[in-house]
């Protein structure tokens, strides 16, 4: 059940709404807008008449829900949602926010080049792995917690917010004082006892999308986290699995504007794996931002041809910031600015 309330309701009004709620058997989701507060009833309830909370004082309106992502839908949260960070830096806003760095944290020197070049062209964010989920177990699995102090040291130095993926529970916590994001990989988008527990943590988390993954699916996922109560949750379309074999995934661009519709949550495009192959990164990137993207996720390394992992997606350094400079002009165009 989606409760809107009046503008300027008072508080008094608003808990007792959620007040009669509880009584009903709702678990209920606040969003407080800039006027306007939302609540979200969530519950296995059915047999309740909508008339017992439109009459209540402050509401003005009740809807029934019958999709299966109450939290993640559009009607929680009309407006939008807008992931904040504490340096200021916002997605899901105006400001298009690129993230890149290299598939894997390989070295110190690798990271920091990469991390200072990235910097130079207008990245917000240092993307890098530390645990990698890779399909052969003889490839390379990342360095673990040296590369999460790696990233962190790097992010720090370079003045970048860091992302870095999470593959299971018991590495949470090792993350935490490390990363500013931690990322959901294709792999584990229905892993939903990791996205429980992600619901209990404060920090964003970036979802993407599962190769084979509806859109409902998708959001459902992420319904998983927000009923957990974190409501900093970015969504990412990295390209799903066709029948079509010349490139590595198929990038879905219609995806963006298709979940800006469905959901109030920001959406990322990922075209380094949507593509799989370095001349398409770029033409797929601009497609993404002319689409309304929130943000970018770019596979970055300084000597691609060794890269211990995804070599063949990843930009050189003046490729991305070529790049940078493509969708500075493309985003003025769709009413939006580079962060």
């Amino acid at each position: 059940m989606i409760v809107a309330m009046q503008d300027r309701a008072s508080e008094e009004q608003i808990q007792y709404v959620i007040d009669q709620l509880v009584r009903m058997g709702f678990e209920v989701h606040r969003s407080t807008g800039a006027l306007k507060t939302v609540l979200g009833g969530v519950g296995s309830q059915t047999d309740f008449d909508t008339r017992e909370i439109e009459m209540l004082a402050g509401v003005q309106e009740v809807h029934r829900i019958t999709s299966p992502y109450r939290l993640a839908g559009r009607n929680f949260r009309p407006e939008g949602t807008i992931v904040k960070f504490a340096n200021g830096l916002e997605i899901g806003g105006k400001n298009i926010v690129v993230m890149a760095g290299p598939c894997s944290v390989e070295s110190r020197e690798q990271l920091f080049t990469v991390s200072e070049q990235i910097a130079q062209a207008g990245a917000r964010v240092l993307r890098g792995g530390a645990f990698k989920p890779r399909s052969s177990p003889y490839s390379f699995q990342g360095l673990g917690l040296e590369g999460l102090k790696l990233l962190r040291e790097a992010g720090d130095r370079f003045n970048l917010l860091v992302i870095s993926e999470v593959m299971e529970i018991s590495q949470i916590e090792l993350m935490l004082p490390y990363i500013d994001i931690f990322q959901v990989g294709a792999r584990n988008m229905q892993n939903f006892n990791l996205l429980r527990e992600l619901g209990k943590v404060r920090k964003p988390i970036l979802l993407k999308r599962g190769i084979s993954a509806t859109f409902e699916e998708l959001l459902c996922s992420a319904e998983y986290v927000l009923a957990g109560g974190n409501y900093e949750v970015i969504l990412c379309e990295r390209g799903i699995r066709t029948f079509e074999t010349y490139t590595r995934n198929t990038m879905d661009i219609s995806a963006i504007p298709i979940i800006h519709k469905l959901s109030h949550l920001p959406m990322t495009a990922d075209p380094s794996h949507g593509t799989g192959r370095r001349d398409k990164v770029a033409p797929m990137a601009r497609a993404s931002v002319a689409a309304g993207a929130d943000a970018l996720l770019i596979e970055v390394h300084h000597q691609p041809d060794k890269a211990l992992s995804d070599g063949a997606q990843s930009l050189y350094p003046q490729q991305f910031a070529d790049l940078m400079g493509e969708i500075r002009m493309i985003a003025p165009a769709v009413g939006r600015t580079i962060a």
